[in-house]
């Protein structure tokens, strides 16, 4: 994925990370999907009082996206704390992320620090063993 792409990702994701509503944890994620219909959802964290309500980021984004009729994405990215390494998807949002990549072993997974330093990874490599819907077929 070329830098320029990489950049307005992450312009995205820091601009869906000023939506979070996160008054219990004080931890603000945001997120950017590019949808494989060109456009960009974004996302935030949302917390509730009951802790478990909450939803990532993440999935916030993804499911804008298939709500908005796309249910495949190119690209993926997350911005939360200082560096690449505090922006690390949790499992759900993983195998959420599993279930729309255009392909697990290509789509690319940007991982990005408030500091500027980003990672970039495939879902595969975040998730090596998905649950996957072939699986499911009989």
């Amino acid at each position: 994925m070329e830098e320029k792409k990489i950049r307005q990702l992450i312009d995205a994701a820091r601009a869906g990370r000023e939506m979070a509503y996160a008054p219990y944890s004080g931890f603000a994620v945001g997120a950017a999907v590019l949808g494989c219909d060109g456009k960009v959802y974004t996302g935030c964290n949302i917390e509730n009082a009951s802790y478990g309500l909450t939803v990532c980021a993440e999935r916030t984004a993804m499911f804008k996206m298939v709500s908005e009729g796309c249910t495949k994405f190119a690209a993926l990215c997350v911005i939360a704390g200082e560096t690449p390494a505090d922006s690390t998807p949790c499992g759900s949002c993983r195998q959420v992320m599993s279930e729309f990549a255009e392909d697990v072993r290509t789509v690319p997974v940007i991982l990005a620090g408030r500091n500027g330093e980003y990672e970039v990874h495939t879902v595969l490599e975040l998730y090596p063993a998905p649950f996957m819907k072939f699986e499911l077929e009989q």
